[in-house]
């Protein structure tokens, strides 16, 4: 009896003993392939197929009869029954029973960079761990890092990026953009959104730019002017998406855009 049939048995043996939920958490823990993993895939009553082969960088392994194969993020359990499908499919087996056993584990890791609190290489310890999870292992996102984060990985063979807004997951409650992640994935947080301030003020200097900061937060947040400075004629020098340099004077009221440089010029009186 190999693998399969006896992770078949044994689902079927909780399930009776009224303990489904004891095989549903079993299953969530179940090892997913990544680039890099080696696997050892052997087909029962067929030893000529039995192989021995590495996950590309794509996702992919190349099988016998086949050809090659995206399994990238898949668990063990899914991969056996996409290389079975392939097999039937194909007329090469007419009942296969598949099994796929990691042999060397490389993919099954995820790299955190940028402006978190831990970057580095971190194992996945579930399946069904999610872009959260991961950056809560990293230590969360530093001080100075910003509230978007950047998902990098391979999706059943394809290059996928998706820029995920955390804040935005737990404010509005919707956690259906929280994405799983896959073996191999890469998770940057790129520095927070600054804006400047110099002339009269209490505290010149680079500062963080929060969502919907108008210019009055933005000097408040620079201790506001000194006793010399004025805020009329308060200047922003702004560079707009086509590389050209406005110089504009801003409403109190006015929103702050990244990269803004306010000035503050001396009063006459």
């Amino acid at each position: 009896m190999n693998l399969r049939s006896l992770r078949l048995l044994l689902t079927t043996c909780l399930l009776a003993l009224g303990l489904g939920g004891v095989a549903i958490a079993a299953d969530e823990r179940e090892f997913v392939l990544g680039p890099g993993d080696i696997v050892r895939i052997t087909v029962f009553q067929n030893p000529d197929l039995t192989t021995e082969t590495r996950v590309s960088e794509s996702g992919a392994i190349t099988f016998p009869l086949i050809g090659s194969i995206p399994v990238g993020g898949q668990s063990t359990s899914a991969a056996e029954k996409t290389i079975a499908a392939r097999l039937r499919d194909g007329g090469f087996v007419l009942q296969p029973q598949v099994n796929v056993l990691p042999v060397q584990i490389r993919g099954n890791q995820v790299a955190v960079l940028g402006q978190v609190n831990r970057p580095g290489r971190y194992p996945m310890e579930t399946a069904n761990l999610r872009l959260t999870d991961m950056l809560a292992t990293a230590g969360g996102i530093a001080t100075t890092g910003a509230d978007v984060a950047v998902l990098v990985g391979i999706r059943d063979g394809k290059k996928v990026r998706r820029e995920i807004d955390i804040p935005e997951l737990f404010l509005t409650g919707d956690l259906a953009n929280d994405a799983l992640l896959s073996g191999g994935d890469l998770i940057y947080v790129h520095r927070a959104p600054v804006y400047y301030i110099y002339g009269e003020v209490q505290r010149a200097g680079a500062f963080r730019l929060e969502r919907g900061m108008s210019v009055m937060q933005g000097l408040a947040t620079g201790g506001g002017t000194t006793l010399r400075g004025t805020i009329r004629g308060l200047r922003i020098h702004r560079r707009e998406a086509d590389g050209t340099l406005k110089i504009i004077e801003p409403q109190l009221d006015d929103l702050l855009r990244v990269d803004d440089v306010i000035y503050v010029k001396e009063s006459l009186f």
